[in-house]
């Protein structure tokens, strides 16, 4: 009976040696070795697309800004502020009054180019599940997947999307992505290749080639297809001129 204890202990001590980090233990150690704490008391800024970016976050407190010139009138500099307390916008610094619906659609806009370029810094919001889909090879380098879901509360306007993170397994580096999203009442995917990675003051940043599917496809088929050549570049996501600032 002894003995039967001892296999019992052992098989148990072997399966837990064998067992993968949880998800939420490989998005921490992800997430540390991008920036970590910086993440949370730094200014971090950057131009995208013509436009000028500024992420400051206090501890809890943060401050989100978009500033560029009007399209249809370059006397006009706009700047878009979201925060804590909401959505506000400024043209020459002047508070204009936004309607309430747009105010939704700016935040999201602004919101949606600093998630990307803090990765993976968000993939800890309280509104985040996390799933641990298995291992996979891309490439020559073996990954972690692990699927990002959100709950509705918190979750913004877009919480029934979903993304998956390729995580390297040496280094705990993101190296692909992919995000299914509603567009017109129409799902669509896309899946992003890292490139450029480089560190700032001690923050990691990356652009990323965009690829869409060359067919309709889901969110799950991307990696097949990526590695079938069954996907398109659409664009190139490439921040410049990035500083980082401890607060």
């Amino acid at each position: 009976m002894k003995k039967f204890y001892l296999v019992v202990v052992c098989l148990i001590i072997l399966a837990t040696g064998c067992k993968h980090d949880s998800a939420q233990q490989i998005i921490d150690k992800a997430i540390a070795v991008a920036g970590g704490d910086l993440y949370l008391n730094s200014t971090i800024e950057f131009d995208f697309r013509g436009r000028h970016y500024v992420a400051n976050r206090n501890g809890g407190k943060f401050s989100y800004e978009r500033i560029f010139r009007n399209d249809k009138d370059s006397t006009q500099l706009i700047h878009d502020f979201v925060n804590n307390d909401g959505f506000r916008r400024t043209i020459n610094d002047s508070l204009v009054e936004v309607p309430d619906t747009m105010k939704v659609k700016y935040t999201a806009s602004v919101n949606s180019v600093l998630y990307f370029a803090l990765l993976p810094y968000g993939l800890n919001d309280p509104s985040v599940r996390k799933k641990w889909l298995g291992e996979t090879e891309l490439e020559g380098k073996t990954y972690h997947k692990i699927e990002i879901t959100f709950q509705q509360e918190g979750g913004g306007e877009d919480f029934e999307d979903t993304f998956i993170y390729w995580i390297d397994q040496s280094d705990y580096t993101i190296g692909y992505l992919a995000y299914s999203f509603q567009e017109d009442g129409k799902a669509d995917c896309r899946f992003r290749k890292s490139v450029n990675a480089h560190v700032v003051d001690g923050v990691r940043f990356s652009d990323y080639i965009n690829y869409a599917p060359k067919q309709t496809a889901s969110i799950a088929e991307l990696e097949n297809l990526y590695k079938s050549d069954g996907l398109k570049e659409l664009s190139r996501i490439e921040n410049t001129n990035v500083t980082v600032m401890k607060n």
